[in-house]
């Protein structure tokens, strides 16, 4: 007896934990027409054919008035969001566009970006001292302009240095040479094109050389004129040369005396 009433327990308790799953459970309802209307909402299909309920024989089929009756043209749309006129593929299309576009200024941006680092090389003055003509012509050519201090004198004679200086040959050279190097510097200071700041250069070269060729055509000029003047037993500033005697004036008297005189002694 003990038996029967656990067995009838057990089957109560398992007949109520049936029931409470059965209640939980959720069935799948498997509607054609619903399904249809999903996958042609989305991305699947769509098929004028696939329009549930259809009109039926003549046309009488009650259903599909009460369905369509009111959007008649709804099956004529196509609502997907990825059909060819669909607002996600317009977005996306739109997106593309965007991506393009961007692409484009992105593009722009960067080639005025390369223009205006261009722009900077070709105009800072910070840059010249990299600039490979400078580097590997002027700046040697132009080197006696870079050093801060020179001595035009240097290893000339005493009486060569003094004759240039008191003919005021030094002064002119000296003033002449820091123009140029107050042009070069100027040249190499400011912000200026690459083309106009070689040209620069270009013209003060052939100066400097101009200037270079009449300094030591002055001092060679100088050079013979010191060395005529001690040849001729002269100072720098006065030259005198002796002078033959010119005889005395004779009277006419004393001149028929001398001929009569060669006369007799002959």
């Amino acid at each position: 007896m003990l038996k029967l009433n656990v067995l009838y327990l057990f089957l109560f308790h398992f007949i109520l934990l049936s029931h409470t799953l059965f209640a939980q459970a959720v069935l799948k309802i498997n509607d054609k027409h619903i399904i249809n209307q999903q996958e042609r909402m989305v991305y699947k299909q769509w098929d004028k054919d696939k329009f549930t309920p259809k009109k039926g024989f003549l046309s009488l089929n009650p259903q599909y008035w009460i369905t369509w009756g009111l959007h008649p043209n709804y099956p004529k749309t196509d609502r997907r969001p990825l059909s060819p006129t669909g607002p996600q593929t317009l977005r996306m299309g739109m997106l593309l566009a965007m991506k393009e576009s961007t692409d484009k200024y992105k593009h722009h941006s960067d080639t005025l970006s390369t223009t205006a680092l261009t722009e900077i090389y070709n105009y800072t003055p910070q840059a010249s001292t990299f600039d490979p003509l400078w580097n590997l012509y002027y700046k040697s050519e132009l080197s006696p302009l870079l050093q801060e201090h020179i001595d035009p004198l240097k290893d000339f004679p005493e009486d060569l240095k003094r004759s240039l200086i008191n003919k005021g040959v030094v002064d002119w050279y000296l003033e002449e040479f820091e123009s140029l190097i107050q042009r070069l510097r100027i040249a190499r200071g400011v912000f200026l094109d690459r083309g106009k700041r070689i040209l620069s250069y270009h013209q003060i070269l052939k100066e400097f050389r101009l200037l270079q060729n009449n300094w030591k055509a002055k001092v060679q000029y100088q050079t013979k004129y010191i060395l005529l003047s001690k040849r001729l037993h002269t100072t720098e500033k006065s030259i005198s040369f002796r002078t033959p005697q010119i005889p005395t004036a004779q009277t006419d008297i004393q001149i028929a005396n001398k001929i009569l005189m060669r006369i007799y002694t002959q």
